[in-house]
Order: C-alpha cells, then structure tokens, then sequence
C-alpha cells in the first residue's frame, strides 16, 4: 500500500521570516565588514563591487529580506507574485554557480584581503541556506523557469551582462575580478571562452535543478 504524498506547508511561518531575516543582516554585515577593510586598504570600490560574488550576495540578501519583512508582516502574500518568485529564483540560481565557481576554480586562489569568515558566509553559507529556503518554500508554479529560450535567456541575461562589463572594463583598465577572466592567466582569449562557456551551462543548469525541485517537492514526493 502506498503512503499517502505530504506537500511542503506553505503558510506563513514567522521562524522562517526570522531566519531569512537574520541571514539577510548577516550577509549584508558581511559585505559591509569587508568593503570597510578593502577602503582602507586602498581598494578602489567599483572593483569591490564588480565581483560576481558581491553583486550575487547583495541580491540574494536583498530578496531575503524583503521576503522576511513580508513573512512576518503581510502574511506572505508578496512572495505569491510571480515576478518576486522568478527573481527570487534567479538570485538563487546566480548563488549556486558562486558556490560551484569558487569551489572548483577558486578555492586554492590567494583571497588576499577576504577574511575567512566572510568567505564562508558568502561562497558557502550563503549558496546551501538560498537553496535551503527554495527547498523549504518552493513556488507554487514555475514562476519563469519553464524550459523555454526565453526564460533561460532571463536566467543568463545577467552573468551576460557581468560577462561583457568585466571584460570590456577589463581591457581598459588591466583590471579582472577573477583569474579565469584574465586572458594573460587563464591562457589566451580562447581559454576565457572556454571558462566562460562552462559558467553559462553552469547556469542553465541550476536553472533547470530548480525547476526539478520546485515541482518534486509540489508533488509531495519528498
């Protein structure tokens, strides 16, 4: 006999408002703490914020908190929207390839200035607690990830745009956030290609696991 399927409870919950609320606050600290140390250190803060990390970190968290705020002050009713949940989903998708980039290609780089905490929050924290909340409160459809050219376009359209300003910026300045990025480093402008051709199915294919998620745990298969 087959045991009856459990869906997620998706009613507001204020534990989980607090979580993402206290996850937001911390990767936000963290990323103030460590801008604080690259000014003082004479770092010029547009290549502060010209890493993929940064910007990834700052939209995660930013999603995060709004939809604490409205976890626990509006009964959820604004993460029921399918423009926040697409967002939402792309700002996790944009933290699971952080996490996959810096664990393949980053980790035995000299981080420099990057103290080791705010490491942690921001390439390993903050990727398993954003798919962790995806878990926990899937959307109620796709919400923009069907498989479509259009909605993996969406998903791409932003580390395509990161993509073309590091690079252009780049040639002007001699300046790269990541080695893989520099063609001095990385092995000539074939081998960025090649880097950045990964990152993008790297991409898509974050795109297609949340997808897969969403809908396995919608169908109370977990």
């Amino acid at each position: 006999m087959q045991a009856p399927s459990r869906k997620p409870d998706l009613s507001p919950s204020k534990p989980l408002g607090l979580l993402r609320l206290g996850l937001a606050l911390l990767t936000l600290g963290a990323i103030a703490w460590q801008l604080r140390i690259g000014l003082t250190l004479g770092m010029d803060p547009v290549n502060f914020f010209s890493y993929f990390t940064n910007l990834s970190n700052l939209l995660a968290a930013s999603v995060l908190l709004v939809l604490a705020l409205d976890e626990l002050l509006n009964g959820g009713r604004l993460a029921t929207r399918p423009g926040w949940q697409g967002l939402r989903a792309r700002s996790i998708a944009n933290m699971l390839v952080v996490g996959l980039v810096f664990a393949v290609l980053l980790r035995d780089v000299d981080l420099g200035a990057l103290r080791p905490w705010i490491n942690f929050v921001l390439h390993t924290l903050m990727p398993c607690a954003m798919l962790l909340d995806w878990w926990l409160r899937p959307p109620a459809a796709d919400h923009g990830l069907a498989v479509s050219a259009r909605s993996l376009g969406v998903t791409l359209l932003f580390p395509a745009l990161y993509l073309s300003y590091v690079m252009l910026r780049g040639s002007a300045t001699g300046w790269y956030p990541y080695p893989f990025l520099r063609p001095d480093q990385a092995g000539g402008g074939l081998a960025v290609s090649a880097y950045a051709l990964g990152i993008a199915v790297s991409f898509v294919a974050a795109h297609l696991f949340l997808r897969a998620v969403a809908r396995w745990r919608l169908r109370g298969d977990a």
